[in-house]
């Protein structure tokens, strides 16, 4: 089997458009509150890692774009969406990708509700593709549930081991990338060995774009991040640059002090 360079795979743009008017095209609803609240973060734009990813492993393995895997790149980019949506109800957060949260307009109820129309037209899109894919995806929303679950069992935990860390974002964030590049490869027919291989890509890329958004999420700007930096702490999520602070000798004990006192909004630089 040839080494797989997901650095040499150039995703073009004409693919990113196909993924665009899919993921309009599967939300669409005859009810217009539904509809305008489904399109609300599609119309706010992202990154669109996941898809992406989908579209890149489909490319390793040697396929085009394919519309099964235009709508196997939807898919997964949907679940991640109805994430956002049921997130930020969590968070009570106001702002999401510059614009208003969802919550935030529509309410929480609403958020909810849209949030799993999302997920149910991800899994319409996964049962299409066949049922290995669809597995596929039901098993990773279980994982996502698993670390976000573990993730709010340490809630303002300042003894959270660097591996409850690491299991909790495996979960919750790992797992959906390690899905994004396996559906791309599946859906592109490719060799089992390179499925695999790329799906184990997709999961090391996920753990690390999880640890580098924990990072950003206290060290960078309101601007940078396009939502108030800090949330974290202030949900008393302590992720790895806290842990790790916190088992420092030399500054370990004054965090300690200070995250017990509970942060505020006002108390963040």
């Amino acid at each position: 089997m040839q080494p797989i360079n997901l650095n040499q795979v150039k995703v073009p743009g004409e693919d990113l458009e196909k993924i665009e008017a899919e993921l309009r095209l599967s939300v669409e609803t005859s009810d217009p509150v539904l509809s305008e609240v489904a399109t609300h973060l599609i119309e706010a734009g992202g990154k669109r890692i996941r898809p992406i990813l989908a579209l890149a492993a489909a490319r390793a393995v040697g396929e085009d774009s394919t519309i099964e895997v235009v709508r196997g790149a939807s898919a997964v980019e949907l679940v991640h969406l109805a994430s956002l949506y049921h997130d930020d109800v969590m968070d009570e957060a106001n702002e999401r990708r510059g614009v208003v949260s969802v919550n935030a307009r529509w309410g929480n109820l609403i958020a909810v509700v849209s949030g799993d129309f999302l997920l149910a037209r991800a899994a319409g899109i996964a049962a299409r593709l066949g049922s290995e894919i669809a597995e596929l995806l039901a098993d990773t929303l279980a994982e996502m549930c698993e670390g976000q679950i573990a993730e709010v069992k340490d809630g303002f935990n300042t003894s959270r081991s660097k591996e409850e860390y690491l299991r909790a974002i495996s979960g919750k964030t790992a797992s959906l990338m390690a899905t994004s590049a396996r559906i791309g490869a599946l859906a592109a027919k490719g060799e089992r060995g390179r499925v695999q291989a790329l799906t184990e890509i997709g999961n090391n890329f996920g753990m690390l774009f999880q640890i580098r958004d924990d990072v950003l999420d206290i060290a960078a700007s309101r601007e940078e991040l396009r939502k108030l930096p800090g949330q974290d702490l202030l949900e008393g999520v302590y992720n790895l640059p806290v842990i790790m602070a916190l088992e420092s000798k030399e500054v370990g004990g004054e965090l300690r002090a200070i995250l017990d006192e509970k942060v505020t909004e006002e108390s963040l630089p």
